[in-house]
């Protein structure tokens, strides 16, 4: 029993705005034989939905595994927003870096990501992890959509937040969750099990010039494909953070999916402000003060909110299984 137990591998479905670390993510996930990715849902964030669903389609193509579905997610925030931020201008117009691929030759499934999501959480409960790569409107949709998905879906671990530091947009907020606020304080709030990786974790993640060679020098398929992109995102570093590396922001919370052991966390309640110039914070109340009022921090379930990195396991993982494709 042991033995199989260690063999079975953990199913995850990536959320995902593929962007150029959102590639780098999905390819390390299709690399590592821990996990089985069962589908990729879409999002708007590094680019608008439409385009977020071929560059899914196209990357699988990419890696020849054109057999995991793609279910298209939602076009407009859960307040029904239609002007989103488009973070293009860290990816390129095209959110691979303005390589102008070819369009990719399949399509997304019939069912929406939020169907899809659902149907999986209600046909394998407990067993099936989301990775949530970008703004969380199909998951909360999902959430709202039906009463148990919370009970039914395994882990939601999320890429977003800024715990007690400044965002990557504004001061005050992570991209993600300034994608769409409303909805990742319906995430927070709503008592899934929750691994949350901010930024004051993955910008602790850096991938040289150096490990960017390594990758060109290689002949593995997905390390060739990378190369090809990554330019574009490292300019975007240079110029923005004066720095010479590239944050992994994605492949991080995909790995810490992977392989908990990877971070720690603390455990508290988190809300979003969804208003005024902090739109997009991420507020952590370690619970650990009885306040003498009933507000809108009182009774709320907690989640786990990730504090440290190995960051040198990380890249090493990134590298080890992009150069082995």
């Amino acid at each position: 029993m042991g033995e199989e137990a260690a063999n079975v591998k953990k199913k995850i479905i990536i959320d995902t705005d593929p962007g150029i670390d959102d590639a780098m993510a999905i390819f390390v996930a299709l690399q590592s034989p821990e996990v089985e990715v069962i589908g990729l849902t879409t999002i708007y964030g590094n680019v608008y939905t439409t385009l977020a669903t071929r560059n899914a389609l196209h990357l699988l193509e990419v890696a020849g595994r054109t057999d995991i579905p793609v279910a298209e997610g939602s076009h407009v925030t859960i307040t029904k927003g239609t002007k989103l931020r488009i973070a293009d201008f860290v990816h390129g117009a095209d959110g691979l870096g303005n390589q102008n691929f070819p369009a990719p030759k399949g399509k997304p499934i019939e069912q929406s990501a939020v169907e899809f999501l659902v149907e999986q959480a209600n046909l394998q409960p407990g067993k099936i992890s989301v990775v949530a790569l970008g703004p969380l409107t199909n998951i909360a949709l999902a959430i709202q959509r039906d009463p148990g998905f919370v009970k039914n879906i395994g882990q939601i671990v999320l890429l977003g937040g800024a715990f007690s530091v400044n965002g990557n947009v504004n001061p005050a907020a992570e991209a993600n969750i300034f994608g769409d606020p409303d909805a990742a304080d319906i995430v927070f709030t709503s008592g899934a099990d929750i691994l949350a990786v901010g930024i004051n974790v993955t910008h602790q993640v850096v991938f040289t010039e150096a490990d960017r060679n390594r990758l060109a020098q290689s002949t593995g398929k997905f390390a060739q494909y990378l190369c090809k992109i990554l330019g574009i995102y490292y300019s975007y570093h240079h110029d923005a953070y004066a720095t010479q590396g590239v944050y992994l922001h994605d492949p991080t919370a995909l790995l810490a999916a992977v392989n908990p052991s990877l971070v720690t966390y603390t455990e508290g309640v988190v809300r979003v402000q969804t208003t005024g110039i902090t739109r997009g914070l991420t507020l952590f109340d370690n619970t650990l003060k009885r306040y003498g009022e009933i507000t809108e921090w009182s009774n709320k379930p907690t989640v786990k909110v990730a504090v440290t990195v190995d960051a040198p396991a990380v890249v090493d993982m990134v590298l080890e299984r992009l150069l082995n494709s």
